[in-house]
Parts: C-alpha cells; structure tokens; sequence
C-alpha cells in the first residue's frame, strides 16, 4: 500500500505549553500507537513511528497552528484522525485538523506572534513609545546564537524581518502582534524583547507570554 505524506493542525497551551520538542513528537508517536492509527514506522531494531514537527516552538510559548507531518498506512479518511488522537493525546494538546501535505514546508515565510508583557505595577511610563520607537528604526543588528558560525553568533537586522505591527497599551499590559519571518533566517519574539530589555532595563515586563496566532505562505496568505 502506497503511503501519504498528511500533516496535522494542532494547539498548544495550559499546562502543555512546558512540554519541550522532543517529548512532544515522543507523545504524538505514543497517541498514534494507542489510538490504532496505522503510520510508517523507522526501520532498524529499534523501530518507532516517524513524526515531523514543523518549526519547534520554544518551551513555554503557546500555539493555535502547529504543523506536524506523518505518512499514513491506514487507508481511513483523514476526517477520522483528529478525534481518534485527540482521545490519547494530554490534556493542552488538541489535533484541529487532518489533511494532505501538497506545499512543501519550505514555502512559509511568516508566522503571527501575540506577544502580551505583562507589568505587576502598571505599564512603565514610555514604555510603550520606546518600544514603538525600536520597532520603528530603519535597522537594528543584533547577534544571535549559531551552531554552525565560526564566531558562535550570526548577526540580523530584525527591523526588516517584523511586519505589520501593532502595540496595545493597557493599564498592565502591552500587547505586540506581528508576522515575523519564519525561515532563513527565523527570528524568535524573544529577541525583539531582549534587545528591548537591554536599551531600557527599567522596562523589563515582569512577566511574558508568547502566542503563535497562524503560520504563512508567499503572498501573506495562511499556510496549510
């Protein structure tokens, strides 16, 4: 029987937003196993069922359109696997959707952030211009961790790589929604606050959450 490349649309979020790359993809190999799904497995001695996370989420950050892909050997309809998942996988981790792969994962450019910094005593007073007044910059360079540089960090210009942004100021929050550029190179929302953090350390938010809102194709459309 001939195998099919199908990805899932799933969230994470609660309690589940802690569970780092590698256990998640052990989970979903553990929910296909439970919920009878039939997907190809690797050859070896130590086979297991093959899973693909698209774009691993940092530990801690929450999501409403995660990608995962897998081959499946069970000729059942692809509507089926969502519920027959969902029954196995913890609670935080909810499969949305079932499809066919046909665009290439290389495709996406951008993903959509919420990015909410939360303050215990009120927003700082020009914290919310400052942070506009970054973002707002023809260029800003900063270095980020690599592997695979000789000199161990890579330097970007962050100004380009965010794209129609927005700041919502209130009384304890702030609130930053933007695409951000995906791929080659991706950059994190943590490092737009961090380079906030390090020109104004007296507006460091106590507290943040980041949230993937939707993932993006070429021409700014959703990506699936």
């Amino acid at each position: 029987m001939a195998m099919h490349k199908n990805r899932l649309l799933f969230k994470k979020e609660g309690r589940a937003v802690y569970i780092s790359h590698l256990d998640l993809m052990a989970t979903f190999q553990r929910a296909f196993l439970r919920s009878g799904i039939n997907v190809w497995q690797t050859e070896g001695f130590n086979r297991h069922v093959y899973v693909s996370i698209a774009l691993p989420l940092s530990v801690g950050y929450s999501s409403d359109c995660e990608i995962l892909e897998f081959n499946l050997e069970d000729d059942i309809p692809l509507s089926q696997v969502p519920e027959r998942l969902n029954r196995a996988l913890p609670e935080g981790i909810t499969v949305l959707s079932c499809y066919e792969a046909k665009i290439p994962l290389k495709k996406i450019v951008d993903l959509g952030w919420t990015v909410t910094m939360e303050y215990d005593n009120g927003v700082p007073e020009g914290a919310a211009e400052g942070f506009r007044a970054l973002l707002s910059r023809e260029s800003c360079v900063i270095r980020k961790k690599s592997k695979k540089a000789k000199r161990g960090y890579t330097e970007l210009d962050i100004i380009p790589m965010v794209k129609e942004w927005t700041l919502e100021e209130g009384e304890h929050t702030l609130v930053f929604r933007a695409r951000i550029a995906a791929l080659n190179p991706g950059l994190n929302p943590s490092l737009i606050l961090d380079t906030f953090a390090k020109d104004h350390p007296e507006w460091t938010p106590d507290f943040v959450r980041c949230h993937r809102n939707e993932v993006y194709g070429e021409m700014a459309e959703v990506f699936r």
